[in-house]
């Protein structure tokens, strides 16, 4: 009875944000408070719990990442970018789709996909409010770049945190097994933008004339604010890298990165903080308690195992279940919580395969599956969440099924060049 009662109100929930007829922090809250006034959870489960409590870790890698680019905000830097971008690409639409999609894919695959979100977003509102193009197409191609992106390293995309905790595998082995996919991806999906985004490509050269005489450098409104931001950005980034040898999770590092910047900043926080994504985050927290009490009552769990099972010890079917299911479960449920689950499932699967058989192959159709299908819904991936947020307070909503209608597209694209990847690499030419 709790499981169907938790289903229920997951499942209602879910159907409210899609139709979008209220909104989504407003359900998201209301969704935890029933999973809680229900006694599908208890505040200890909701709130301290690893397992199907909210992922704080998450919530203050937003909060500390926030921080960071509002003072950075403060600076001029993203007027500087966008000019700088804008003038590059000569102001032709697809060509600073094009500089802005592959910005955000390296940068994810370096930092991680949320940072780059809150770092290029406004860059991007910036670029299209100058050259007066429509910035939903530019911000959705941007999301979708994020995760595709972010799928190439261990610390692109949070999901992949989680799966190299429970393996064992290292930066280097996420870099030389997924990044050569993740080269392929882009491609296909810088074309794929060209096709889908082609409304969005008008050229007009008033625009682009005035874009194009303006000096990016009389941009920047405080120099020396802009080098001590600078400076504990790069120091924040070379600890995401290495935080695994420093033993501090990434929202630590994005914690102490704001605190410093604050502290150096030598300014009122108030700004800095008044740029902080508030509904985002307290969006995220409903949206945690709501899955976490799925894995609660065991659904989560029960799909999980059902899937893993019907492979019967078969590493390609198990492949191929687990990419799949992954991203179809990933586009229903935010990828993080359902990647902590379905993680010590694919690990008993692991230590069931016969003597010899190489089975990271099932983690990399972990990953791939949750990475990629996270582009297929608004809530499938935390990137997704961040940049609705921005999108909306910038005043240029973007609706459920009008990021769905575009990243079922995507995910569907993406999925599919996975399939002969780890056919051919791990199965054909191992």
């Amino acid at each position: 009875m709790t499981a169907v009662l938790a289903v229920a109100v997951f499942v209602g929930a879910y159907v409210l944000i899609a139709t979008e007829k209220v909104d989504r922090v407003k359900v998201a809250l209301g969704g935890a408070a029933l999973m809680l006034a229900f006694g599908i959870l208890d505040s200890e489960e909701a709130f301290s719990s690893k397992e199907t409590g909210i992922d704080w870790d998450v919530i203050f890698l937003l909060l500390g990442m926030m921080v960071i680019v509002g003072v950075l905000r403060q600076t001029g830097v993203f007027d500087y970018v966008a000019i700088w971008a804008a003038k590059k690409a000569k102001g032709e639409p697809f060509r600073v789709m094009t500089l802005l999609v592959l910005i955000t894919a390296v940068a994810s695959a370096m930092l991680d996909n949320v940072t780059t979100v809150l770092l290029v977003a406004p860059v991007t509102i910036l670029i299209c409010e100058r050259l007066k193009a429509p910035p939903v197409p530019f911000l959705l191609a941007e999301v979708f770049a994020s995760n595709i992106g972010g799928t190439a390293t261990l610390i692109g995309d949070p999901p992949n945190i989680i799966i190299a905790s429970q393996s064992g595998l290292s930066y280097m082995d996420f870099l030389s097994n997924l990044a050569p996919l993740v080269v392929v991806l882009m491609a296909a999906f810088v074309l794929l933008c060209r096709v889908m985004f082609r409304g969005a490509f008008t050229y007009r050269p008033e625009q682009v004339e005035q874009v194009m005489a303006l000096d990016e450098k009389e941009a920047i409104t405080d120099r020396p604010l802009l080098v001590r931001s600078l400076a504990v950005l790069a120091l924040v980034t070379v600890l995401f890298a290495f935080h695994s040898v420093l033993h501090y999770e990434v929202s630590v590092i994005a914690l102490l990165g704001a605190g410093l910047l604050v502290l150096i900043a030598r300014r009122d926080p108030k700004p800095f903080l008044d740029e902080v994504e508030w509904p985002t985050l307290i969006f995220f927290g409903g949206l945690f308690i709501m899955v976490g009490a799925l894995v609660h009552v065991g659904v989560v769990g029960d799909l999980a195992e059902f899937a893993t099972d019907a492979t019967d010890g078969r590493v390609g079917v198990a492949s191929g279940v687990l990419l799949g299911g992954s991203a179809v479960l990933s586009a229903l449920v935010d990828n993080i919580p359902y990647v902590a689950t379905m993680a010590p499932l694919v690990d008993s699967l692991v230590q069931r395969l016969p003597a010899g058989t190489d089975g990271d192959v099932l983690w990399w159709s972990l990953a791939l599956g949750a990475d990629l299908g996270g582009n297929a819904t608004a809530i499938g991936a935390s990137a997704n969440v961040v940049v609705l947020g921005i999108a909306a307070r910038s005043g240029y909503p973007i609706g459920f099924w009008e990021f769905t209608k575009y990243g079922l597209i995507v995910t569907a694209v993406t999925i599919g060049l996975s399939v002969p990847y780890l056919w051919l690499r791990y199965f054909v030419l191992a």
